[in-house]
């Protein structure tokens, strides 16, 4: 039985690997933001923001001409103005609403840098199928981590006795 969890662990472990670390280095580097997207991170200005945002989402969504299946929406200042950039539904692109007077624009086109790890932290390249992936790729990540835990244990009680 442990031969036998230990390769489906060594197995679980090189298959869940790569998009985990894809995830997770991604999502490392937009903690920095003047990597991904380069220029200062500034205070939002209180005072400039009228637009709530609920009424952000239904601007996007009139503007996509459906509901959006909206993931992100944040406030952000772009050139010296507070914007909502809202993420989800229009692949890599998103959506950036000027929170003192509505207007919408779509975010300028990004570089390549930016291009992959948003395809790899957001899975956008997957379409349809991204929250199955994303479900597939986490069920995966728990099984290598209990089967670990398991072998662990096992090698654990068996040092004890």
């Amino acid at each position: 039985m442990r031969s036998v969890v230990y390769r489906i662990h060594t197995w679980l472990g090189m298959i869940v690997a790569i998009p985990v670390l894809a995830w997770a280095s991604s999502g490392l580097l937009y903690a920095w933001p003047n990597t991904i997207e380069g220029g200062p991170v500034a205070n939002i200005e209180a005072a400039k923001v009228v637009i709530t945002p609920g009424e952000a989402m239904a601007r996007a969504n009139r503007f996509a001409g459906r509901q959006l299946p909206t993931t992100a929406l944040t406030l952000l200042m772009r050139e010296g103005k507070p914007v909502y950039q809202a993420i989800g539904g229009m692949g890599a692109d998103s959506l950036l609403i000027d929170a003192g007077t509505g207007v919408i624009s779509t975010t300028p086109p990004s570089g390549p840098l930016t291009r992959y790890f948003r395809q790899a932290h957001f899975y956008f390249f997957a379409g349809s199928w991204q929250v199955p992936l994303l479900i597939l790729f986490a069920a995966l990540a728990c099984a290598s981590a209990v089967s670990g835990i398991y072998l662990n244990l096992k090698l654990w009680l068996r040092k004890r006795v």
